[in-house]
């Protein structure tokens, strides 16, 4: 039976998972992985490590996919595959441009911190979905309840890994598994440029654009992102002849 190794984003629990988990269950065995109070990358490898098999394969969205890289970089030969959604792989680039992304992530923990986190959820989820799903209630309820349920200090611990990021260039030359990227056209987080520089690097990829979905694909468009893994997942099952 493979194994799937589900890691989700910043802020975000199995809820982001939810539709994927229910579906890959029926051919593989699933565990979302929980990072607890980890404020590292490292740190979040490592405790998504602890209970995993052997062999498995990865999926990481968004920060979970800087979290696969860095579990590729510690065990690359016990990583049977890998989906990569809408995530990014440089380091925090400092200069001006780096230093408007520290002030906007540490606003959002202000937010948190002085008016809690629905409030910051309701600020940021505004540039993580599609435009024209910002008035699909079960959607933005969903993803606001989500984030709600994290405490301020594990997000802030959470930020704290994404401004201390490493590089992961050097990682992606030398996957050797199969490997989806996959990200929402309209993602303007990690852009689609981004995933089609990765696709480049990564020698077994395939790059799969989910229209009309911005940042947050697996819960935008929920049935398109379960059907690519899906694909995904019966590819790294059949045979080598």
């Amino acid at each position: 039976m493979t194994h799937v190794l589900f890691l989700p984003g910043l802020a975000c629990d199995e809820e982001v998972w939810s539709h994927q988990a229910r579906r890959l269950s029926e051919i593989a065995t699933v565990r979302i992985a929980n990072y607890g109070s980890s404020d590292s990358l490292k740190k979040m490898a490592e405790v998504a490590l602890r209970h995993a098999p052997a062999r498995f394969a990865l999926a990481g969205h968004s920060m979970g996919g800087r979290v696969a890289f860095e579990i590729v970089r510690r065990v690359p030969e016990r990583v049977s595959g890998l989906a990569l959604l809408d995530t990014a792989y440089r380091p925090f680039a400092g200069g001006d441009h780096g230093e408007r992304e520290r002030a906007e992530r540490l606003r959002l923990v202000d937010i948190a911190r002085s008016q809690g986190m629905r409030a910051m959820a309701r600020d940021w989820v505004q540039n993580m979905v599609h435009p024209s799903r910002l008035r699909d209630k079960v959607l933005i309820d969903s993803i606001i309840e989500m984030l709600a349920r994290m405490s301020p200090e594990i997000y802030a611990g959470q930020i704290k890994a994404l401004l201390e990021r490493p590089n992961a260039t050097p990682v992606l030359s030398t996957i050797r598994c199969p490997t989806l990227v996959l990200c929402g056209r309209e993602d303007s987080w990690s852009t689609l440029l981004t995933h089609k520089e990765m696709a480049a690097r990564i020698p077994q990829s395939k790059l799969v654009v989910i229209e009309n979905c911005g940042h947050m694909a697996p819960m935008e468009r929920p049935e398109k992102v379960t059907s690519a893994l899906v694909s995904w997942l019966e590819f790294l099952r059949t045979p080598i002849p």
